[in-house]
């Protein structure tokens, strides 16, 4: 199994997939992991209501939700160009001089204008680009034939050093994280740009099997991709995306770093505590990745699915009843192996049961838009009822729900035998 992980460095494939994917999720995660504590922190940041915090969040879900269905279909359509890539990339890099120019001082002094100009330039640099960047290593990891999963703890574990690093600049300076941002985003877009003329020459000897007619034949048209709501088990998936994913994203980005840091005795403390599990947190769930898949060929794609929505119930309930921060700390752990247990096997349910053609399409609309719906219907309101009842009883609550929603998953969701109408897939 060692010589299987390490023969895959040799992929030119899989080297440009997961380089470019562990710089963008770093890039996200050096201000993305602490967003939230900016937007609330009266003296790091903006000191903002959970309310307000909701309605920025519900906002910028709105444009990704819309985003993330275009960029679905324009990467199915180029396959894997990384034009739409590159695109992102030069946005990305901006985000230094956005925050500290633009959007910071207009939430400061105008809310409401703040709001929309986060919500055009968010979603397009980041929030639909996080998911993008997902479908096209998958997209590669069938063509180049590597393990999606190894390639995707690379974004895990930039995640995790970006996050370590972003807790000891909070303190000394928010901004520090936004223009780190920008080294960062640079660097990927670098990374898209130079690695381009390689990709393209390992493209043209691959196997026959992905020879230039076949690729082109394998093209979704346009036809296609907009077919794809009117299949009856896609609205399955969006109905348990949008009461699972979507409750624990608001959780974890809206409610649990805030938390977190009160569960010390300064705020200085807990936030860079919280960076530093954060940073642990994902270093574990990009080993998870790895390990997952082969938990996932035992058991089953299904199996695995409603696993990680049980372990993600039970995260969620623990931290409504913890109160301190080293049981808070343990509960979090259990992030490392929600995360893959719930992530991976979504992408593989996607290309068992469903046309693999439209891989992203799918991903995008039948799990990210999902969220994103759940995320604009859910956001303000699970923010008010933070501010009347308090964070305890709103996470029970949420608990509950994913809880139910597993419940029904286990009745909904098709076993892997079951109308495969995209690659099968076999168990060991």
């Amino acid at each position: 199994m060692v010589k299987a992980y390490f023969k895959d460095f040799r992929n030119p494939g899989y080297l440009h997939s997961s380089s470019s994917i562990f710089l963008f999720f770093a890039c996200q995660a050096i201000w993305w992991s602490f967003f939230q504590l900016w937007l609330t922190s009266a003296k790091s940041g903006l000191g903002l209501s959970g309310s307000a915090v909701g309605t920025i969040y519900a906002a910028n879900s709105v444009t990704t939700l819309i985003l993330m269905f275009i960029y679905g279909a324009i990467q199915d359509k180029l396959g894997l160009k990384r034009t739409l890539l590159i695109f992102c990339g030069i946005l990305a890099s901006l985000v230094g001089p956005f925050f500290t120019w633009i959007y910071g001082p207009l939430l400061h002094h105008h809310f409401i204008t703040g709001i929309i100009v986060g919500a055009l330039y968010l979603p397009t640099a980041f929030l639909a680009t996080a998911p993008l960047t997902e479908t096209y290593a998958e997209k590669a990891s069938r063509k180049f034939h590597f393990e999606y999963g190894q390639a995707r703890a690379w974004a895990s574990l930039g995640y995790a050093l970006a996050a370590l690093i972003a807790g000891f600049l909070f303190v000394i300076d928010p901004l520090l994280n936004f223009w780190s941002g920008t080294v960062l985003g640079v660097l990927f877009l670098l990374d898209l740009i130079i690695s381009k003329s390689d990709a393209k020459q390992f493209d043209k000897t691959t196997d026959k099997e992905f020879a230039s007619n076949s690729e082109k034949s394998s093209v979704p048209t346009i036809k296609e991709m907009l077919s794809i709501t009117k299949i009856p088990e896609l609205w399955v998936m969006i109905f348990l995306t949008m009461f699972t994913w979507t409750f624990y994203t608001v959780f974890d980005q809206q409610m649990f770093p805030e938390f977190y840091t009160l569960l010390f005795s300064t705020a200085a403390k807990g936030q860079q505590m919280y960076g530093t599990l954060n940073s642990i947190q994902v270093f574990f769930e990009a080993v998870m990745m790895g390990v997952i898949p082969l938990i996932m060929r035992k058991i089953g794609v299904r199996k695995t699915l409603l696993l990680g929505m049980l372990v993600m119930s039970i995260r969620i309930g623990g931290c409504g009843i913890a109160h301190d921060p080293v049981t808070v700390s343990f509960i979090k752990m259990l992030h490392s192996i929600e995360v893959p247990l719930f992530m991976l096997p979504i992408f593989r349910y996607f290309t068992l049961h469903f046309d693999a053609r439209l891989s992203a399409t799918l991903y995008m609309v039948g799990f990210q838009v999902a969220a994103q719906i759940g995320q604009v219907i859910l956001s303000t309101p699970l923010g008010k009822l933070h501010d009347i009842f308090g964070y305890s009883t709103t996470f029970r609550v949420i608990s509950g729900v994913v809880f139910l929603t597993t419940i029904c998953a286990f009745f909904l969701l098709k076993k892997d035998n079951e109308d495969v109408n995209g690659e099968p897939f076999l168990t060991v």
